[in-house]
């Protein structure tokens, strides 16, 4: 399969993935309960300033409208009859934006959970989902994606039904897990056991690693954990901009560009291949860090003490305290919708 992630690295080294897209959104109009995907058809002008925004901050990869795009999440909103149609539309509006970039910029097809369970948990059968992650893929491939970037994942086995499906459609694929639940994700799988989720599969991933979670913190701290067991490999950190905060009804996320700066040397100085922002990250967090990673030199590894040092308190904590101390910053016992 053709492999754009790592032809643009041996380019630049390390790249920029984009920020927020359901935040931005909200920012834009869209109202709480409506599918973002159904905006690729009624404001498509709105999702094509989205991209545009984050193309003018500096990004190498942006990522497609359609995190929600599989028949189960439209079921929710009466449009699971429609996914080839809304993802490819996702995809051809990112590959508008790009063409008229000046440069490089990957289009990613953001590939979300399903938001049911597998089997013996759920209803949902291991082939039930494959299926349902190609045809979602295969709108993304037809619009213009050039690689399945599958994110927010908490099952492995669901991570290895889109794997699959992106294999059948014939796309490259990344995939990152959200380690939300005291350093893991909600199903249990630990940020070092990211890189053999799909072992056996006729295709390696381009990238694994992580997204959204609780804050910088907490994903820089599975960060060292991912590059430590495995230093060679292409990890993703896209980790959210700082803490969510109520403010009366609204959300807003505690990260201001200097710390999302910070974020990137820290992610670049820990291992990362490629660095993003999730929930909150907005086009002038994204400026900031474009300069940043433009700015900076890899320096020394730094440990989890040096994090919260330099970025804040993490928010969750070890499942298990026998795990490697702060100040080791080695693999510890760590236990959404991107926003």
């Amino acid at each position: 399969m053709n492999n754009p992630i790592d032809a643009l690295l041996a380019e630049k080294g390390v790249l920029l993935a984009d920020g927020a897209t359901g935040t931005n959104l909200f920012a834009m109009g869209l109202e709480s309960g409506e599918a973002p995907e159904l905006w690729n058809e009624t404001y498509p002008e709105r999702v094509r300033a989205l991209h545009q925004g984050f193309v003018d901050a500096g990004a190498d990869i942006i990522l497609t409208n359609s995190f929600g795009g599989t028949r189960y999440r439209l079921k929710l909103h009466n449009a699971e009859d429609r996914v080839h149609e809304l993802n490819r539309r996702a995809a051809e509006i990112a590959r508008e934006v790009v063409a008229g970039a000046g440069r490089r910029v990957i289009v990613a097809g953001s590939v979300g959970p399903t938001g049911a369970l597998l089997e013996p948990l759920g209803e949902l059968t291991f082939d039930d989902a494959v299926d349902a992650f190609a045809e979602q893929i295969a709108g993304l491939k037809e619009g213009g994606a050039e690689v399945a970037w599958i994110e927010t994942m908490s099952a492995p086995g669901e991570i290895k039904a889109a794997a699959e499906a992106a294999i059948r459609v014939g796309l490259p694929y990344t995939y990152t897990g959200s380690f939300d639940t005291a350093g893991r994700t909600m199903m249990g799988l630990a940020p070092a056991d990211i890189h053999g989720v799909v072992d056996g599969l006729a295709e390696k991933p381009v990238a694994v690693g992580a997204n959204c979670g609780v804050g910088a913190s907490d994903i820089l701290a599975s960060l060292l954990d991912m590059t430590e067991r495995a230093p060679d490999a292409t990890v993703i950190i896209k980790g959210n901009c700082g803490i969510p905060e109520f403010r009366g009804a609204e959300i807003h996320y505690s990260g201001t560009p200097e710390l999302m700066a910070d974020y990137v040397r820290l992610a670049v100085d820990g291992g990362a291949k490629i660095i993003g922002g999730c929930c909150g990250t907005s086009f002038e967090h994204l400026k900031a860090m474009r300069a940043a990673l433009d700015g900076h030199h890899k320096a020394e590894r730094p440990t989890v003490a040096d994090v919260v040092t330099r970025i804040g308190p993490m928010r969750n904590k070890p499942a298990n305290q026998s795990g490697a101390t702060a100040e080791g910053g080695g693999r510890r016992d760590r236990r959404r919708a991107r926003s």
